[in-house]
């Protein structure tokens, strides 16, 4: 029996669970019903005090409550009527369904002190406090300041300026470093109340006169006058601190008139492409890798038109103040400076016996006796090349005779390229100016991505919805950084060149692609293009298509990736101008582009004194396009591929390339054309020489 009763006793039958949770809900009615009771006697009360004010003549200054809320206390001060205070009490039985309000008032004759005020408040208290037993961290005044670890700096407004408010190393770095930055001014009267800009100006000023950059003429008629302004930029070092104040004298080139002040304006520039063979060339045979500056680079070039400007702002000759100034040197801002400067520095190599390369201009080549010196020249940026150290000191030496030279030493950092040295070669980063990239879009610290887009999704110019106006611009600024950072980055050509493709018109769906690419690019900011030794230098060429990949026309996506050696050299990822009628027809585009990549590396290399001992391959995943090259007649089909790519046949006839087909799987181009899930993403990755130092 007593084990019967205990298991009764332990699973109570439902009946009996039903009439608890009856009883239960009707506690939690009373308690709620008592809470709207009390609301609604404390809003009463409040009424009642403010009738009583009226009839008074006065206005209610202090309204006290009893912690039940039986009791309250007003006050009125100020007022000459002596029935401006008094006590209300109000009583309740506790338990009662029914409210039954015992008001009493008594209205005294006199004006309460201020003393009975206060002596009303405080036993208010004590009686809260023998209520209430729980006590709160606020009620003994325990406060704990907030420490801030998102970098959030606090503004109090002591004074002026940034206040710390509590010691935190970090945070007070931060506000050092903010009150102790130098700003670049905004206009030129700032700029000459400041003694470190002025003393720029007046060193930009004296160098413009050594170097006789104008003569002052009197006044003629008839000629274009163009305006110069000072631009002012606080130069830093690789650690962010200050190293100098930098002024620089600009014309306002956009008022000059073609035909009659400027004719020519372009200047070559070395290309990307170029750059990476002759590191390749230089790390495989040993060479030394050096950098120099040239300063105020455009201020050496010679004006064959006549030019003519005002005087400098805050510069005026006292004694010929309606002078102004003919130009005899170029000057930053003209539009015709940059074709000046590098028409002086070619004449100036040659006389040391440099000669410039067909293949592209902005290099230059020195053999003579087994010394082989390159020179890549980026407008004042150069990087020489050299089979022999004191050469390449000689020939500073020459340099600094005419320009003023800087010598930077070994390469380390070249066009916001990161240049660093590995045990099997060296590492091409752009890890700053990703980190800039990041912080101009509020990103530095998104979460990390394998992929930069998505192996699904499908993008499209209908999608989501226009951006506005400022959205737009920032759209159009974060993908031209992202085009300038595929320099060393091969992995994010298709993704770049696909948002690329809606710059006239994007939508929050084209945002979030790039986006999407900027946390890629935060997962593997320290990644680059790694350049190893090798003792090849046979040309090889992947190359692939993605037929009628875009939705909006149905154009492909050609691509390709060409190795010298085992480097990585050359690649692009482009949507194809036409479009195809075949997946054949694609593929044979793609290989048309690679081919005339290769046909101008073979005339770059052979200008360097390299020649091939084999001729290039050619890797296509496409059988009907590799049988396409060698097909000695064509048909109806493919009657317009014979008009626009038939050089690709011929250069096969001539042995000049080969074509050889590859499975898809290793076609190491596909990344170059479509987006790849993580794991066959990962691996073209690693196959085409992208990775880290670690």
């Amino acid at each position: 029996m007593d084990a019967e009763a205990a298991r009764r006793k332990q699973v109570a039958p439902p009946q009996e669970k039903r009439k608890r949770g009856r009883l239960e809900l009707r506690r939690i009615q009373d308690r709620t019903s008592r809470q709207v009771r009390f609301s609604k006697r404390r809003s009463g009360l409040f009424k009642k005090a403010h009738e009583l004010s009226v009839l008074c003549d006065a206005e209610v200054a202090m309204v006290v409550f009893s912690p039940a809320g039986r009791l309250y206390h007003y006050a009125s001060l100020g007022t000459s009527n002596p029935l401006a205070g008094g006590i209300l009490n109000q009583s309740e039985e506790e338990g009662q369904e029914s409210e039954s309000e015992a008001h009493s008032g008594s209205l005294q004759q006199e004006t309460p002190e201020p003393e009975q005020i206060q002596g009303e408040v405080e036993r208010n208290q004590q009686e809260q406090e023998v209520q209430h037993h729980m006590r709160t961290r606020l009620k003994d005044n325990i406060v704990k300041t907030k420490k801030l670890t998102d970098g959030t700096v606090r503004y109090a407004q002591q004074g002026r300026g940034f206040v710390v408010t509590e010691e935190n190393p970090t945070t007070t770095a931060l506000i050092a470093s903010v009150q102790n930055s130098v700003s670049e001014p905004y206009d030129l009267q700032q700029a000459l109340k400041d003694p470190g800009w002025k003393q720029a100006m007046d060193e930009e000023y004296s160098a413009l006169q050594r170097n006789q950059t104008w003569e002052l003429v009197p006044p003629r008629a008839g000629v274009n006058l163009i305006d110069s302004k000072w631009v002012f930029k606080v130069k830093r070092k690789a650690d962010s601190s200050v190293e100098r104040l930098k002024a620089r004298l600009v014309a306002k080139g956009f008022k000059q008139r073609y035909g009659i002040d400027y004719f020519d304006t372009f200047c070559p520039v070395v290309k990307p492409t170029t750059i990476r063979i002759i590191l390749s060339l230089a790390v495989s045979q040993g060479w030394s890798m050096r950098q120099i500056d040239i300063q105020n680079a455009f201020l050496h070039g010679l004006l064959e038109e006549e030019v003519y400007m005002r005087q400098p702002p805050g510069y005026i000759d006292p004694n010929k103040p309606n002078y102004i100034c003919k130009l005899k040197k170029a000057l930053y801002g003209l539009k015709q400076a940059p074709r000046a400067w590098h028409s002086r520095l070619t004449r100036k190599l040659q006389e040391l016996g440099f000669q410039a390369s067909v293949a592209d201009a902005s290099l230059f080549v020195f053999k003579q006796n087994g010394l082989s010196i390159y020179m890549l020249i980026y407008v004042d940026d150069i990087i020489i090349v050299s089979s022999n150290d004191s050469a390449t000191d000689k020939l500073i030496k020459n340099l600094a005779d005419d320009f003023a030279v800087k010598d930077l030493g070994n390469l380390e950092y070249f066009l916001g390229i990161e240049v660093k040295k590995t045990r099997e070669g060296i590492l091409l980063s752009q890890k700053g100016y990703a980190l800039d990239l990041l912080k101009k879009a509020n990103m530095e610290k998104c979460k990390a991505i394998s992929t930069p887009m998505s192996a699904t999704d499908k993008l499209s110019k209908n999608q989501g919805t226009t951006l506005n106006e400022k959205e737009h611009f920032r759209y159009r600024s974060t993908v031209g950084g992202l085009q300038y950072l595929t320099l060393t980055r091969p992995d994010l050509s298709f993704a770049v060149n696909k948002v690329s493709q809606y710059l006239q018109s994007p939508t929050d769906v084209h945002w979030t692609a790039v986006k999407r690419i900027l946390r890629f690019v935060k997962g593997t900011i320290d990644y680059g293009l790694q350049i190893q030794k090798t003792p090849s230098v046979m040309l090889s060429s992947f190359s692939d298509a993605d037929w009628a990949g875009c939705p909006d026309d149905r154009k492909s996506t050609s691509g390709f990736a060409i190795f010298l050696g085992d480097n990585l050299v050359a690649w692009s990822s482009r949507k194809q101008a036409t479009v195809s009628r075949s997946s054949t027809e694609a593929e044979y585009k793609a290989i048309a582009n690679a081919t005339a990549e290769l046909i101008w590396i073979q005339a770059l290399l052979k200008e360097l004194g390299i020649y091939l001992h084999r001729p290039p391959r050619m890797w296509c995943d496409n059988v009907g396009a590799t049988y396409l090259t060698a097909n000695p007649t064509f048909n109806g089909r493919t009657k317009h591929v014979e008009v626009d790519f038939h050089f690709v046949r011929e250069q096969v006839a001539r042995k000049a390339m080969e074509v050889r087909i590859i499975s898809s799987k290793d076609q190491l181009a596909d990344v170059m054309t479509k987006p790849l899930s993580k794991a066959p993403f990962v691996k073209n990755c690693s196959n085409l020489n992208i990775g880290t130092l670690l």
